[in-house]
């Protein structure tokens, strides 16, 4: 693996940075006080992404996208990450699950995402199929051209930006060793679509601003050709999606990292107790250097797994480590800048507690650290036949 970044990743990752310094985070504090981003704030913030040329950067080239490869991604996702999410994420990277559209799809909802007049979300959590993604009760039932689909999504994060979302819903089921399993498809569906309704979330600790909604469906007919990939296929249609966004989970969390770092290594070096500044004592000066451990350990195993991903030999247990290494390290990096900030980490003029409660998350949506430990382990084991 070369280690050196190009002249073009270091202009990307620059581009990126200076976006977020001046057009993301001067609106955080109204964020966070409010939790809303206001309408007119959306509107802005996009339209000058799309203007700088970050906007749909993940999407491929010859698309409209910004073509960038998966590791120049992780390092701009990493400039995000100096962030909120409901900041951030007006600055689209469409799922990636969409360059499996065909035909009609394209037209109708690849291209428009990808060049900002529509905005994808995606559903597949419910309220009694988290982790367990083949026990979830949305159905979609076939009834002529049609799909017929009836049940509850939650935790739908930025469905109220959305104009359609990418629905995961049983359509059939198997026998297996452990008894019976659904069958899972996905659908592109639209919000206007009779029978599908958009409610509240919850109030989350986590990501001010940054929604999650609760979709019903009810005898909502949707087209069969609205279907994305082929019918019971769904999981193959998710692995295109949940590496990559287990990537971008991960390399936003090496930017907050770095934001929450500085911060600790400023008040370090320039706050004074007992007569010298804090830095020079050891309880002090050993937090940083384990941060800084920690923090350069994910990086390299978040960007080792992005370029794998550009070679076409990431695994699953490749993602799936950098998204432990990256979202485990932000915990103890976030709590530690606030230990070595004493009171004042605590109080809402720093970001820290701010990066802090949003670090709570990530350690649990796209797959908690368990299920990723699961993941890894039965890579490991699979081959002994254990």
């Amino acid at each position: 693996m070369d280690f050196s970044i190009s002249d073009e990743q270091q202009m990307v990752v620059d581009t990126v940075r200076s976006f977020v310094e001046k057009e993301l985070m001067p609106y955080e504090d109204q964020v966070e006080r409010s939790g809303q981003v206001p309408t007119e704030l959306v509107e802005q913030i996009k339209q000058r992404s799309l203007d700088a040329g970050i906007y749909a950067a993940n999407m491929p080239e010859e698309l409209g996208g910004g073509g960038l490869d998966d590791l120049t991604m992780a390092m701009a996702e990493r400039a995000f990450g100096w962030t909120g999410y409901a900041l951030q994420y007006i600055v689209a990277r469409p799922s990636n699950i969409l360059r499996a559209c065909e035909g009609d799809q394209i037209d109708e909802y690849l291209l428009p995402t990808i060049r900002g007049e529509k905005v994808d979300c995606l559903a597949m959590s419910e309220p009694d199929a988290g982790s367990d993604v083949r026990g979830m009760t949305c159905r979609a039932e076939r009834d002529g051209d049609d799909y017929v689909i009836n049940g509850t999504k939650h935790f739908i994060s930025h469905a109220d930006l959305a104009d359609y979302v990418i629905l995961f819903a049983a359509t059939g089921e198997e026998e297996t060793a452990r008894g019976p399993k659904k069958l899972i498809s996905s659908f592109l569906v639209d919000f206007d679509t009779p029978g599908v309704e958009r409610v509240a979330g919850y109030n989350s600790v986590s990501n001010r601003g940054y929604h999650n909604l609760i979709i019903n469906f009810d005898d909502a007919r949707v087209p069969a050709s609205k279907m994305l990939g082929d019918e019971h296929r769904g999981f193959d249609v998710a692995n295109e999606w949940l590496g990559a966004t287990r990537l971008q989970v991960a390399a936003i969390c090496l930017g907050r990292a770095d934001r929450a770092l500085d911060a600790a290594l400023d008040w370090a070096a320039e706050r004074e107790q007992f007569g010298q500044q804090i830095g020079k004592f050891q309880g002090v000066s050993f937090k940083l250097a384990d941060m800084k451990l920690k923090l350069t350990e994910a990086e390299l195993m978040t960007y080792r797994a992005a370029w794998l991903s550009d070679r076409g030999e990431m695994s699953d247990s490749d993602a799936a480590m950098a998204k432990i290494s990256a979202t485990e390290m932000l915990q103890f990096v976030s709590d530690e800048a606030i230990q070595i900030l004493g009171g004042m980490g605590l109080m809402d003029e720093l970001p820290l507690e701010r990066i802090w409660r949003d670090a709570r998350v990530d350690r649990i949506w796209d797959g908690t650290s368990e299920i990723q430990r699961h993941i890894i382990s039965r890579a490991m084991l699979r081959p002994l036949g254990a």
